[in-house]
């Protein structure tokens, strides 16, 4: 899919929510009743996990793992896996970058740490880049060209506008990796921000028209990881314009989201810090494993269903996924 420069996401979203209710009407004249958006759907009822590996000795390397590793249990019962893809499978990446509020004026620092992402990715990793304040703007659409991404970077430039976050995320998630979920690839959003949405309590400005309990939802129902980068800013921040609390409040809302995907959200002090993280995010994701199955329980019932996975004979190793899912199967 491509994209133009720059959109209004707050136009979008009403299109897309007036598309989205016209369908619903359809469904309904019909007989008919439209999910959930707190349910998964599970098309040809596969369950997709994507298990981030870590050693829990940081200063030893991880060593490369097969199906027989892993153990998955639903409910507390074991299952059997049927799709598995190693971490050498490789992902379309979506760096979403915060351009709102102190970071307007780190630019330069932004482009450079930028460039250090597409650099520590691998070759036949995918990249689009974004940034967003109240709208969002394509900097790189998905692409291999490694070359092409940093010439791109090269023309981010100083933004003005609130930030509406929530928006960003969402558009990203259920459209921009659209297509890469449709064509089987593994997809992930690594986005930078301080999670301050002007929609959040007293905190001045319009904000997002997705609320953030919306957002959990669409990620909590998606196979994409996502990878927050908490950049702090609040020691720069115009506390008559956004309250200690918003930060607060905004830090948690970043955890609820990374806890989701089943990673981890990650820091950075000051723009110049996020080279290294960068190039820890993609280590990490250097060590994401792709596990689906089947799930023994086929009782369309919409509860939430706890997802646990185990290694076997590797204690030296550990594990993040997402916790669970809501069990409602969707025809084709």
């Amino acid at each position: 899919m491509f994209f133009g420069s720059c959109f209004s996401l707050r136009h979008f979203l009403v299109a897309s929510i007036f598309l989205l209710t016209a369908h619903c009407s359809l469904l309904t004249a019909s007989g008919q009743t439209p999910e959930s958006v707190e349910t998964l759907r599970i098309d040809t009822d596969l369950v997709n996990l994507n298990v981030s590996v870590f050693n829990h000795d940081r200063s030893q390397p991880t060593a490369a793992l097969q199906q027989k590793d892993f153990a998955v249990f639903e409910n507390g019962e074991p299952q059997e896996i049927s799709f598995f893809a190693s971490a050498e499978t490789p992902f379309d990446l979506v760096l979403l970058l915060d351009l709102s509020g102190s970071t307007a004026d780190k630019i330069g620092l932004i482009r450079k740490s930028a460039k250090r992402f597409v650099d520590a990715a691998r070759p036949a990793d995918r990249i689009a880049i974004f940034t967003f304040t109240a709208d969002i703007e394509v900097v790189a659409n998905l692409t291999s060209d490694h070359k092409a991404l940093r010439k791109s970077i090269d023309d981010i430039e100083k933004p003005t506008g609130g930030t509406n976050f929530w928006d960003a995320l969402r558009f990203v998630v259920e459209h921009v990796l659209s297509k890469s979920r449709a064509e089987k690839r593994r997809s992930a959003v690594v986005v930078m921000t301080d999670g301050v949405d002007n929609a959040l309590p007293d905190v001045f400005g319009d904000g997002s028209l997705t609320t953030f309990d919306e957002l959990i939802q669409i990620v909590r129902s998606t196979d994409t990881i996502v990878l927050p980068i908490y950049l702090d800013t609040e020691k720069e921040a115009n506390l008559h314009n956004t309250p200690k609390s918003a930060y607060v409040l905004a830090r948690q809302q970043l955890a609820l989201l990374a806890a989701e995907s089943g990673s981890p959200v990650y820091q950075a002090r000051k723009v110049k810090d996020l080279e290294g993280v960068y190039e820890q995010v993609i280590r990490d994701l250097g060590t994401v494993y792709s596990i689906g199955y089947r799930p023994l329980n086929r009782v369309a019932d919409g509860s939430w269903r706890t997802v646990t996975v185990k290694l076997i004979g590797h204690s030296e190793l550990g594990v993040r996924a997402r916790h669970g899912y809501y069990g409602v199967k969707t025809g084709r």
